[in-house]
């Protein structure tokens, strides 16, 4: 199996409380990831993010076809970082690491994925040919107009973020 790498970042002009408060909500998951990539919620324990959660989603991998992911919030620096393991689902390796840093004018966000895709050559040509998004949550993953992505506060997301994510505007 090849391990890949995807790292990502944008520029919120959020304040650092308001990203973390937005982000570090298992729920706004499903905000934030474009419907394209065929994601759902099935278990959520609790709204507020703790080392040790387990969430269950459903993947859509292609045109009909859903697949269980469970993944483990492993660690949870407050305000500043979080990361997330997947335990069973469509990656052979998955490992996301979320991390915030104030910066002049609100925030910086960045992603940090390590993924293996397995099935030998198909998951390769797979990987080839782009056919495997971002997964959920990462800045990749945000590639469509998202209105109040932090609550009330306004902001938007808006393609063309460095790493050819979105940003928020």
């Amino acid at each position: 199996m090849t391990l890949h790498m995807l790292e990502q970042e944008q520029r919120l002009p959020i304040t650092l409380a308001a990203a973390w408060e937005f982000f570090s909500s298992p729920r706004n998951l499903d905000e934030i990831t474009p419907d394209a990539l065929g994601f759902k919620i099935v278990s959520l324990p609790g709204e507020k993010m703790y080392e040790g959660q387990i969430i269950t989603y459903k993947v859509k991998i292609l045109p009909g076809i859903w697949v269980p992911w469970v993944t483990e919030i492993k660690a949870v620096d407050e305000g500043k970082s979080f990361v997330d393991e997947q335990r069973f689902g469509p990656y052979k390796f998955w490992h996301h690491r979320h991390s915030f840093e104030e910066i002049p004018g609100g925030v910086l966000m960045r992603d940090l994925v390590h993924y293996g895709l397995g099935c030998g050559p198909f998951g390769a040509i797979a990987h080839a040919v782009g056919a495997v998004a971002a997964g959920p949550g990462t800045a990749g993953g945000m590639a469509q107009d998202m209105r109040g992505c932090a609550g009330d506060r306004g902001t938007q997301w808006v393609s063309g973020a460095v790493g050819g994510g979105c940003g928020c505007t």
